[in-house]
């Protein structure tokens, strides 16, 4: 992408970003079906695109390969993540290195969830880092740093005035732009974003949304992240239980009339956790009236 603004000034520049987030391929036939979500996507665009980093470093190297492949051979702005655990400051210190090799230049610095889940104990790294802050300062400079917001709430928190108070801790470090968790509600969003104006919170909010395709799957990885999905959200799905296609089809209305409402609400754009699949995306663009 020829574009040198940073992320964070591309979000404020005022046009509505939309982003996409893919994951490590783990076989062969996972990685043809992330370059196919990749170039079903790339019409569309984006403002950036990233690719997750699994839980204690599990999938670095990958993650590192595939966000530079993304920079180098596509038009998309690739940003890779990077957390603190599993990684001494030298390691983390080597990987933006290698990132910078590649060709990225931007990151999304995350704390990152212990091995045993997101309510487990945090036990940082022997020579590595206690909060994400700490890495947005090690990066920021460099690299265009995003970090993460939770509107639910961070599991391991014990409260969301702290939550907030971190986000404006990780913004003094550098961060220029944030991203949440799974959204289901407005509320919940804009809810944050109060919270975390009246901290001193500038930095723009991305939403990030999931259509309920599968409601187990989804819930599933709402409890993994901390946040069971809202009952009244749960009950608009249960009523077509039985039948995966009406599931379907009522998720990505869901998701649409959700995304509608977060933009006209101000949301400065929309960020897809797409599974690396991006039929979803599509119809949720097509009944927003997003076209490539």
């Amino acid at each position: 992408m020829d574009d040198q603004r940073s992320i964070g000034q591309l979000i404020r520049g005022g046009e509505r970003s939309i982003s996409f987030e893919f994951m490590p391929p783990k076989d062969e036939a996972g990685v043809e079906q992330l370059w196919s979500a990749i170039r079903d996507l790339e019409p569309y665009q984006p403002t950036f695109v990233s690719v997750t980093y699994g839980a204690g470093g599990t999938t670095r190297d990958t993650t590192v390969t595939i966000t530079g492949r993304i920079a180098r051979e596509t038009s998309l702005r690739a940003m890779g993540h990077l957390t603190c655990v599993g990684h001494t400051r030298e390691e983390l210190v080597e990987i933006l290195g290698s990132y910078r090799e590649a060709g990225v230049r931007d990151v999304l610095a995350l704390r990152g969830d212990p091995k045993e889940g997101p309510r487990a104990e945090w036990t940082p790294t022997e020579g590595g880092f206690t909060y994400a802050s700490q890495l947005v300062e090690l990066a920021s400079g460099r690299f265009s740093v995003g970090v993460a917001a939770h509107p639910g709430g961070h599991p391991g928190s014990d409260s969301m005035d702290t939550d907030v108070e971190v986000l404006h801790q990780k913004q003094a470090a550098g961060a220029e732009f944030a991203i949440t968790d799974m959204v289901f509600r407005t509320s919940d969003y804009f809810s944050l974003v109060e919270r975390a104006a009246s901290y001193g919170v500038t930095i723009p909010i991305l939403p990030g949304i999931m259509p309920i395709l599968n409601l187990g799957q989804v819930t599933r990885m709402a409890e993994l992240s901390g946040h069971p999905v809202p009952d009244e959200v749960v009950a608009r799905v249960q009523v077509h239980e039985g039948d995966p296609a009406a599931v379907r089809a009522e998720g990505i209305a869901m998701a649409a009339e959700l995304c509608e409402a977060l933009l006209e609400g101000g949301a400065p754009g929309l960020h897809f956790y797409t599974l690396n699949r991006s039929k979803a995306t599509r119809e949720i663009f097509a009944a927003l009236r997003i076209t490539v």
